[in-house]
């Protein structure tokens, strides 16, 4: 049995929730039963239906805004069983060698890549007065996060097991390094803006101020070399002291 888009619309709705209950044991177990209620109640009924939740009350963890791909293919693979499709594997499998390099992918592209990058970006804005930085970084965070939320859902769906070279065609983990690098000039062009204001009323000129970035850019290169963080502070530290002593 095909899917209607209404209950898919359904699943993708309750995926929001999927972190609302959390146990040490299961994870995001409930969760993910509680997402795919409205298709398993397509479906099974009765006694099948129980079976269908108990079947998937195991060990699930991986990152909420690409869990829907995890979620799509699950949808997909219990269409297949029902159809006498034997897949090679069973869900529990497929599920556990999904969640975990989704969860990877995810923390490094949303959380160490685009969430910063979306927040300096805010924060540029908002340095010139603007009441709009909050809402930008709204934006700017929440449009890749929804894309992928039902970009997974579709592809998941629609490819079943497939949806693995799906996500090897995204490239996220060269993207997050692209966003790194942007967010390295984006904190450079900041570390500009904020030295160039703090400066323009000193007799050294706003030019003093603007020698901020190529400096700001020098650090965060001799951190993605493994210079240590806390050296770098301390000695920017001191050095930014130094300087405001002198002048």
């Amino acid at each position: 049995m095909k899917l209607p888009r209404s209950v898919l619309l359904k699943v993708l709705s309750r995926s929001f929730l999927l972190q609302t209950s959390w146990n040490y044991e299961q994870m995001q177990s409930l969760g993910l039963v509680y997402t795919l209620t409205p298709a398993f109640r397509q479906y099974y009924s009765g006694v099948t239906l129980l079976s269908a939740y108990r079947r998937h009350l195991e060990y699930f963890n991986t990152h909420p805004y690409l869990a829907t791909t995890v979620i799509g293919a699950v949808l997909k693979l219990e269409e297949q069983v029902q159809q006498g499709i034997d897949p090679g594997f069973t869900l529990g499998e497929f599920k556990s060698a999904m969640v975990a390099p989704c969860a990877a992918m995810g923390d490094a592209f949303f959380w160490g890549a685009v969430r910063p990058a979306a927040a300096v970006a805010a924060l540029l804005w908002a340095f010139h007065g603007s009441l709009w930085g909050p809402v930008l970084f709204i934006v700017l965070f929440n449009l890749p996060h929804f894309w992928f939320r039902i970009q997974g859902l579709v592809k998941g769906y629609g490819g079943g097991v497939r949806v693995v070279s799906t996500l090897q065609r995204w490239h996220l983990s060269d993207w997050a390094i692209h966003l790194k690098q942007v967010l390295v000039v984006l904190l450079g062009l900041l570390a500009a803006a904020i030295g160039a204001a703090a400066t323009k009323h000193l007799s050294v000129g706003i030019f003093w101020g603007l020698c901020v970035a190529p400096i700001a850019l020098g650090l965060c290169t001799l951190m993605r070399r493994r210079v240590s963080s806390l050296l770098i502070i301390i000695a920017s530290s001191l050095f930014l002291l130094g300087w405001f002593q002198l002048h």
